[in-house]
This record gives C-alpha cells, structure tokens and sequence, in this order.
C-alpha cells in the first residue's frame, strides 16, 4: 500500500504538507501544545502530548492530499463512497483535540463531569482517546490509498 506514496505529484505532496501545518495549528493552538499568547493551559501537558500532536497532523495531511488530484488533467471523480473515509477522518482529528487539551481547560468536559470528573475520569481516558484518534486516522488513510490502486468496473 506504502508504493502509492510515490506515484504522489509534487502538488500532492505540497497538499500533504500543508495539510499537516494547518492540523497542526488547529490542534496544536487552542490546546496551548504550540505557546501563544491566546490560549493557555492550567494542566501541564503530558509527555505523550506533542508525538500524538504530530502523528495527528501528519495523517490528517496525508487523509487530506488523497482528496487533491494527482494529476491535474484527469477527470474528477464523483463518488459517494468517498466520504466515508473523510468522516472518519475528521473525526479521529475532533478526538485527538480532546486527547490532548487540558482537561479542566475543555468547557464542553467541564460541563459534562465538572473539575473534579475532569481530573478523575476523563484525564486518565485521554491516553485511550490519543489511540482512538490515530487509529480512525490510520483507517480512513488506508481506505483512500486501498482507492487509488483498485481498479474501477465501468457501470
């Protein structure tokens, strides 16, 4: 599956990129993993914080240049089953933001369990959401590489 990586264009690669920076920002900002003078964190971020920030943004990257034609000349292609990996996709990204925010910084987990079910439940659950994350990610990269070697049934 890997050799479809390098039948990859330039602008592909270039899509694969910018794709990972953006993820990267979207994530890594608000959950202060990435300093800036907005956002901040009352919790000092777990070790495992930043390789997860990263192997999020690279796949998403990666999920994200599949969408990018490879080749500027061919048609595009219209289907439905398309989708699916997208979804997927965008949802191992939505956990990973969870996986790695602080947890009594999250208004939506304080909402939901308060500070002390933050601290107790769902801080711990974190390192399980990281893998979740990464894994949706790893599948819906692998459903769209498995797409671009399949040979298409003309209908």
């Amino acid at each position: 599956m890997l050799h479809v990586f390098a039948t990859w264009s330039p602008r592909r690669w270039l899509a694969a990129a910018g794709g990972a920076a953006v993820s990267a920002l979207l994530i890594g900002l608000p959950t202060d993993l990435i300093p800036n003078p907005v956002f901040g964190r009352q919790i000092e971020a777990e070790w495992w914080s930043m390789p997860v920030l990263v192997v999020t943004s690279v796949l998403a990257g990666l999920l994200f240049a599949t969408y990018v034609r490879n080749d500027a000349s061919l048609p595009e292609v219209n289907d439905d089953e398309l989708d699916r990996p997208a979804k997927t996709g965008g949802l191992g990204g939505l956990i990973s933001f969870f996986a790695v925010g602080c947890p009594t910084c999250n208004k939506v987990v304080l909402l939901a369990l308060g500070t002390t079910g933050a601290l107790d439940w769902f801080a711990p659950a974190q390192p399980i959401l990281a893998a979740v994350s990464i894994v949706l990610l790893v599948w819906a990269l692998r459903a769209r590489l498995r797409g671009e070697v399949a040979c298409r049934i003309a209908a």
